[in-house]
């Protein structure tokens, strides 16, 4: 498989199918048609049958998915079948909802460490973890070696903590800060505008009014 080819329209619609497959999973259903798919999930049945193709042949015609089998599949396309380590650089509101979210943990993301700039929030716990000075961050990456990093800084920060990030060897950062950031080609970035969704939003509430 040429991952090149998989556009990321595609890419962006596997968390959608591995969610609803839990959900199956948890109500115990052990097999499934793409027509019974498309109306729990919203996509067409074809648009479901297309998406899935372009990573293999998972279906049997007349038959369906088997949910478990499917569900293992995507979560192994979505890298799933790893455990990443990863780090918090932010402890205001946002950093501390993340850090609180413990599901990130069970589809295998280990918030192993939280970094601030702010002295006062220094020592503080979330969930057992003790916020650390940021001027610690580079060494604690290289040291741990750890995958990820998850900025939630305020947006004239971003950039230098990314930097910082980059410096110590991370390769994948998920970016909350309102700013796209630069990175060299061997760093992945998801950047999260929560103020861009709000936007998006906004314009289909006044386009169902209009």
């Amino acid at each position: 498989m040429d991952k090149k080819k998989i556009s990321m329209a595609v890419v962006k619609r596997l968390p959608k199918y591995h969610r609803y497959l839990t959900e199956l999973i948890k109500n115990d259903i052990d097999r499934i048609s793409s027509k019974d798919l498309s109306e729990k999930i919203g996509f067409t049945a074809s648009q479901i049958r297309q998406d899935l193709n372009c990573f293999g042949d998972f279906g049997q015609q007349g038959y369906g998915y088997n949910v478990k089998e499917l569900y293992n599949h995507i979560s192994s396309i979505l890298g799933l079948s790893k455990q990443y380590r990863t780090i918090l650089i932010g402890a205001g509101n946002i950093g501390q909802a993340i850090a609180n979210y413990t599901k990130f943990e069970r589809l295998g993301f280990i918030l192993e460490a939280i970094f601030d700039a702010n002295p006062k929030l220094v020592g503080i716990k979330i969930r057992d973890i003790a916020i650390r000075d940021i001027d610690e961050m580079e060494e604690y990456v290289v040291k741990n070696k750890i995958d990820i990093g998850i900025i939630c800084v305020p947006r004239v920060n971003a950039q230098k903590v990314c930097d910082s990030l980059v410096k110590s060897g991370i390769k994948g950062i998920w970016n909350f800060a309102p700013v796209d950031l630069v990175v060299p080609d061997n760093v992945t970035t998801e950047n999260v505008h929560l103020s861009e969704s709000l936007m998006t939003l906004s314009y289909l509430l006044k386009d169902k009014q209009s």
